[in-house]
């Protein structure tokens, strides 16, 4: 375990690395990092507005599942990013108290949201404006800032980028499971950004800087694999899909009511599911088809969706000119 006043330190050593891509290599994964299941199950739910009882909806996501809750100490990882008073921006907070009365109600020790903003540094603001205090106060949750949590060094296990380890918070070493909780979204480089990506933020900022730049200067997918493939405990992901948003994401795109959450212990079988809700080909985007190879289903004949029809909840999200071709659904 690093202390908080290590983190000045290792911040400079990580500004020597080499301020260039990874170079171009073969993709290389220890075979611990090999997750990829035979069948891989996705649930989407139906959940049309916020101000529904969607703790209902939460708790019946959960349990198709069958997660190990009782007893167990639960990390929830929304998507924090920016203010945004239009409420699109970020996972909603009433996602999250949905979230916190389920797996309370199902007997988890303990439930903790924790979040590394990477645009804004301010998290006492981030937390107020976007309404996350209040529900986090309301229920007695504790708050970890991944930006300035104790750090302990994590060996990659794969090799997208040219870093050999990570400097992780130790909350996810005190946890059992990692919830990833992100906003379903379009994203301007990446294509769309959903529960991978939204691991960006378990990396601590005072370690990578803002936005994340040594991870950004390392490549977006390269690093987005890097950090799925190495983190220390299970995950699950419940993705907010009720308003979404579409075109120039993941900040000044236009909200896209969709009216579903998505739900799976598969993260790259999550969403691959939601960019084929959004109508967007998974394999089109870099990082999944990787993802696919090794951490987890992306085909659609390898995922069983239960729930809601996926035909039926397609939404045609935009996206910017240069991802027109993430368009096209393969078979």
């Amino acid at each position: 375990m690093i202390s908080r006043r290590n983190f000045i330190k290792y911040s400079a050593l990580g500004s020597l690395l080499p301020l260039v891509p990874a170079c171009e290599q073969r993709v290389l994964w220890h075979p611990s990092a090999f997750r990829r299941k035979k069948l891989s199950r996705v649930a989407i739910l139906e959940a049309a507005r916020y101000d529904l009882p969607l703790k209902e909806v939460i708790t019946r996501g959960i349990k198709l599942f069958r997660l190990e809750v009782k007893g167990k100490r639960i990390v929830l990882k929304p998507n924090l990013v920016e203010f945004d008073p239009n409420g699109v921006i970020n996972t909603n907070p009433a996602v999250i108290e949905a979230a916190i009365d389920s797996f309370r109600g199902l007997g988890a020790a303990e439930v903790v949201v924790a979040e590394g903003p990477g645009h804004r540094r301010d998290n006492e603001y981030l937390l107020t404006a976007s309404g996350m205090y209040g529900v986090m106060k309301a229920h007695s949750v504790r708050y970890v800032d991944l930006n300035s949590d104790d750090v302990r060094p994590t060996r990659l296990r794969s090799s997208f980028t040219s870093l050999k380890h990570l400097y992780l918070p130790e909350t996810l070493y005190n946890a059992d499971l990692l919830v990833s909780m992100p906003k379903l979204k379009t994203h301007h480089w990446a294509g769309v950004t959903l529960s991978l990506k939204n691991m960006f933020g378990v990396v601590p900022g005072l370690v990578y800087g803002w936005p994340k730049n040594i991870l950004h200067w390392q490549g977006i997918h390269n690093s987005i694999l890097d950090i799925n493939s190495s983190l220390p405990i299970p995950q699950f992901a419940i993705v907010d899909g009720i308003v979404g948003m579409e075109g120039n994401g993941p900040l000044q795109g236009q909200a896209k009511e969709s009216g579903m959450l998505i739900f799976g212990d598969d993260l790259v079988a999550v969403d691959a599911t939601a960019a084929r809700l959004m109508k967007i080909e998974p394999r089109k985007i870099e990082y999944l088809a990787s993802a696919g190879e090794f951490l987890g289903n992306i085909n659609y004949d390898k995922i069983e969706q239960i729930g809601e029809n996926l035909e039926r909840m397609q939404r045609d999200f935009r996206v910017i000119e240069e991802f027109k071709g993430l368009k096209s659904l393969e078979g």
